[in-house]
């Protein structure tokens, strides 16, 4: 079974496509999405389209959590508050009633199992949307937040858009990046493989190029409320 794992497209169809494209040349027999699919990006509708045709398991991300019911106060910082509840809005006008439906009755976490092998994925922690685990936090912090909260031997997340691999208390944890938005200062969209047979397990992290002087010229051909994300696009971090 060879299963790549998908997230973080942020309304960033381009670089979407090239990453279904890439996944297509490996002859991957799954796809997973672990959420955030339209906000923040210039092509909100049509990220989602791409993400329904696939028909696979799809589940919610906290930015998705976001356009069905806004940002709330003490989830960003307050000078961001009235600008990210903005860029909501413009996301939502690009949606209708069903795509909203089918943000808000995503599922929160993904299970599978090949081989006697056990797997778990969710957007950041498994009990919670936004909680933040950083590459480098302690085996201590991933033993509490990630792993005693869910039975598996691979865990798989994202949320944070810098992907990682590592080995704790005899467990895999791996992060995927993000497709629309890296954050790691590479101007590639990331994303993860996991290959599991015969109980042998491999992992990668996938990087692929796409076109971001495209997409920071849709942001501003569709006049989108927050300007500054073509310098997350220019810079891939924030």
């Amino acid at each position: 079974m060879k299963a790549a794992f998908i997230s973080d497209i942020h309304g960033n169809a381009v670089a979407l496509e090239e990453v279904l494209r890439d996944i297509e040349q490996k002859a991957v027999d799954k796809i997973f999405v672990l959420g955030d699919i339209c906000y923040r990006g210039p092509e909100p509708k049509r990220a989602l389209e791409l993400i329904q045709s696939l028909q696979t398991e799809v589940i919610k991300g906290n930015a998705d959590e976001w356009v069905v019911r806004g940002v709330q106060q003490g989830e960003v910082p307050d000078h961001l508050l009235d600008l990210m509840n903005k860029e909501r809005e413009w996301t939502v006008s690009k949606l209708d009633h069903a795509d909203m439906d089918y943000l808000e009755q995503l599922p929160t976490a993904i299970h599978y199992k090949h081989d006697d092998v056990r797997l778990t994925a969710f957007h950041a922690v498994p009990d919670n949307l936004f909680k933040v685990i950083l590459p480098y936090a302690d085996d201590e912090v991933l033993d509490t937040e990630i792993v005693k909260k869910a039975n598996a031997d691979i865990y798989v997340y994202a949320h944070i858009h810098k992907p990682y691999i590592r080995y704790a208390n005899e467990k895999i944890i791996m992060n995927i990046g993000s497709v629309g938005l890296p954050f790691d200062g590479m101007r590639m969209a990331s994303y993860g493989i996991v290959t599991i047979e015969q109980n042998r397990i491999s992992t990668s992290i996938e990087r692929v190029a796409y076109d971001t002087e495209k997409v920071i010229s849709l942001y501003h051909s569709v006049n989108y409320p927050n300007m500054n994300m073509t310098n997350v696009i220019k810079n891939a971090k924030v």
